[in-house]
């Protein structure tokens, strides 16, 4: 099990971890009768290309803007003089009616939360958005985690509750948010977070990028409600660089269609 964070060793207090080994694909054939072998085979695509990807990531290397301090990396204080405008609102939360939306608004404003936190940002109303988000969830399976503001960490304990639980569909659901989320970032910051690759990071990871928003997309045919996560990570296919200048252009290129996959996924 690797943690994914498109930041990783870039923004290193952010993390997604994927689910690798095939403990998931038979715990979900054992609690998922219904569930045809068709799905179980591209939910396992997916994990092992989850896991792939957060391998490559973990070797990234760290950003200029970043320094040691006492709890481990950190912003400079001079790039905390700048606070980003591209997080989202907390109040959006407000706008979540169905269990699908307030699982994915419930990722991204963790992610969000946890990049304010970075620039010393106030961080009090996305703390209660995420805590009404995960109150009117309701899932038992967040019993795993000690803290919902960190949900897009999502694990083995949680990946395993969600399945038992028979969530397993929106576990899915806080994935991609997450993943779209954080390359939505980057692409908000492109001359910043591009010096963190190499020729051969670039062409790995995008990759690995292509091959997970094909199992995701191939998701959608099993589950109608997934249908608006597999357009948003869509969003993401373009992104296949054979190097770090191919790579700076294509997220040029795509930083107004993922803004837009963006608020499909959110609104």
């Amino acid at each position: 099990m690797k943690k994914l964070s498109i930041f990783a060793a870039v923004l290193a207090a952010l993390a997604f971890t994927a689910c690798g080994g095939n403990k998931g694909a038979q715990t979900a054939a054992e609690s998922d009768s219904l569930k045809s072998f068709e799905q179980e085979q591209v939910e396992a695509k997916i994990k092992m290309e989850l896991d792939s990807l957060a391998a490559e990531v973990g070797k990234l290397k760290n950003l200029p803007v970043m320094e040691t301090g006492d709890k481990g990396l950190k912003l400079t204080d001079q790039e905390k003089k700048v606070k980003p405008t591209y997080l989202l609102d907390p109040a959006i939360a407000e706008n979540a009616t169905t269990l699908a939306e307030k699982y994915r608004l419930l990722s991204a404003l963790s992610v969000d939360k946890n990049i304010a936190a970075l620039y010393d940002m106030p961080t009090d109303a996305y703390e209660a958005a995420i805590s009404k988000l995960a109150a009117d969830i309701n899932d038992p399976s967040f019993k795993e985690i000690e803290d919902a503001s960190t949900i897009f960490e999502t694990g083995q304990k949680l990946y395993d509750a969600m399945n038992e639980n028979g969530r397993i569909n929106y576990f899915w659901q806080l994935v991609a948010s997450s993943l779209v989320e954080q390359i939505y970032v980057i692409s908000q910051n492109t001359d910043k977070f591009i010096t963190a690759f190499d020729d051969d990071s670039a062409a790995s990871i995008t990759f690995r990028i292509v091959l997970l928003s094909d199992a995701v997309t191939r998701l959608a045919n099993y589950d109608p409600e997934f249908e608006p996560v597999a357009n948003a990570v869509n969003a993401l296919y373009p992104l296949n660089a054979i190097n770090v200048e191919q790579l700076k252009a294509q997220l040029e290129e795509t930083k107004e269609k993922i803004g837009e996959a963006r608020a499909e996924l959110i609104k």
